[in-house]
């Protein structure tokens, strides 16, 4: 493999288990690779600053540290953009966990495929006291949405993306900073522009799932909120609200009308009623309805 530069982003907002992240990156294989590590803090005030320059002093790649507040993840993303000078930049999130060859198998499938953008799989990993229909389901592990075998948008908790134009010249929209779905935003974006979105099996990361997470209200929460994400892109494509609506309100109907049949299965009856509040959710999207502030709350570390 040709030696490739890389900037490991992680944007992040009060979370000490930060640490573990930065510890597991210490831990790649680093095997023709250069990595820097960018933290990107988008707190009010440089809370992250110490336990970054505390973890520097021994870390095996450089670590640039960025203030770049407050409480819009947009921002913070963007500005790991603006700093980015590497052939590549990976995107993890500030409570999840790579694997020592995850930065490996994406390089080698961008090698293999030419696409500018990689995603790698993020598997959940629940704690003994979560409920059993949500460690059976696996209702937090992300994984792409392949449409007629095209991976369409993408997440930034497990990306690798070329640097270079025509992507290099995005930015994250600042207006899906607090909500969420900026990623899915810049993501379609760049695949409406004919950008190839792969994916590395291989390259997996995990992500412990914290006990305000372990709940149908929080799944809930997250399902409208993509939903909405959707539906405000069918608005920007379309002249006519009212027909997606009406398509929208059908999945729904049907996915809701699923959950009564299945009542009998505790994972069942929850996957098809999330199904139906994302369908709402685009409904909702298409109408303008405004996004809850999902980021930029107290959080526990």
């Amino acid at each position: 493999m040709n030696r490739h530069s890389v900037d490991i982003c992680v944007c992040t907002f009060r979370r000490a288990y930060l640490a573990e992240t930065l510890a597991s990156i210490a831990r790649l294989d680093a095997r023709d690779i250069a990595i820097r590590v960018v933290i990107s803090d988008n707190d009010h005030t440089p809370s992250a600053r110490a336990l970054v320059e505390s973890v520097a002093a021994g870390f095996p790649f450089p670590i640039t540290y960025l203030h770049s507040p407050a409480a819009n993840i947009s921002i913070a993303r963007n500005a790991c953009l603006d700093a980015a000078t590497a052939d590549f930049i990976a995107f993890v999130d500030d409570d999840e966990v790579v694997s020592p060859l995850w930065l490996q198998h994406l390089l080698a499938k961008a090698t293999e495929t030419g696409a500018g953008v990689v995603l790698g799989p993020v598997r959940a990993v629940y704690s003994p006291s979560a409920p059993r229909w949500l460690t059976e389901g696996d209702f937090h592990s992300t994984l792409p949405v392949q449409v007629g075998g095209t991976i369409r948008t993408g997440y930034t908790c497990n990306v690798l993306m070329r640097w270079q134009m025509p992507l290099s010249a995005q930015r994250f929209d600042l207006s899906l900073g607090k909500s969420g779905g900026e990623d899915t935003d810049f993501f379609y974006r760049y695949s409406d522009a004919g950008g190839a979105i792969a994916f590395a099996p291989e390259a997996w990361i995990d992500e412990p799932v914290p006990t305000n997470r372990a709940a149908m209200n929080w799944l809930l929460s997250r399902r409208l909120r993509s939903g909405q994400t959707h539906g405000a892109r069918l608005r920007a494509k379309t002249r006519f609200a009212i027909p997606a609506a009406c398509i929208a309100a059908a999945k729904a109907a049907a996915c809701l009308g699923m959950a009564v049949v299945s009542a009998y299965s505790p994972i069942g009856w929850r996957k098809n009623l999330l199904r139906g509040v994302l369908h709402l959710g685009v409904i909702g999207g298409l109408y303008g309805a405004a996004q809850p502030a999902l980021y930029g709350q107290q959080r526990p570390s």
